[in-house]
């Protein structure tokens, strides 16, 4: 052994269950087979000019610094906007509105910040594969309750008889990633009936969400 290998530390992987995503496997053998990659968002045209422009704009200006931690406040400013445009219901954006680097490290975020080790967390299955490691990580327990065979709708009498004492908080995702059900208006009252009597929190991934105002 050398002496170098001798001060080398093993390094024991946080979730050793976790394997390669399957986003890497699937893009994998789209380019091994050159097949159409639908595992992933990868567009076949370029990027609009007037981004790229702007872009290139801004970072001559200087604006290439740190921003705060929540988020550059016109930015925060504009979702809360479009917020209220959209749902009619006004967030802060000082307090209520902040900006992470992509949904997937919202989610963590979001998972790190209110589950605590013995907490259970309820994820509809199938689900995107980055949340029951996330939940594993923050030392909570995946509760799955599997969706609507079909359908991929939620059922709510499963959902309901998953919820115990230690449930933490509950995680959905519309539309829904694999299958693209959108939950319904009916859908989300019946969950808001659900949980209104309990401290369980919400966690509701809506990444493909693109709306305009009326």
């Amino acid at each position: 052994m050398s002496p170098t290998a001798a001060f080398t530390p093993a390094l024991t992987s946080r979730l050793p269950q976790v394997g390669t995503t399957i986003f890497t496997v699937m893009s994998a053998l789209a380019t091994e087979h050159k097949a159409v990659n639908l595992g992933q968002g990868f567009p076949d045209f370029a990027c609009d000019p007037a981004l790229v422009n702007a872009v290139t704009a801004a970072m001559q200006a200087g604006h290439n610094q740190y921003p705060p931690m929540v988020g550059v406040p016109v930015l925060r400013q504009a979702i809360a906007a479009k917020m209220e445009a959209l749902h009619q219901h006004r967030y802060d954006a000082n307090t209520e509105i902040t900006i992470t680097a992509g949904a997937t490290q919202a989610i963590l975020t979001a998972i790190l910040a209110i589950v605590h080790p013995g907490d259970e967390v309820i994820v509809l299955e199938p689900c995107y594969d980055s949340y029951v490691p996330n939940i594993e990580l923050a030392g909570g327990v995946a509760v799955r309750v599997p969706l609507t065979p079909g359908t991929f709708r939620p059922d709510f009498t499963k959902i309901a008889a998953a919820m115990t004492p230690r449930t933490r908080a509950i995680l959905i995702n519309s539309p829904h990633n694999p299958s693209a059900t959108i939950w319904s208006e009916a859908d989300m009252l019946a969950l808001q009936d659900l949980l209104a009597p309990t401290d369980v929190l919400l966690i509701s991934d809506e990444v493909y969400v693109i709306g305009t105002p009326n």
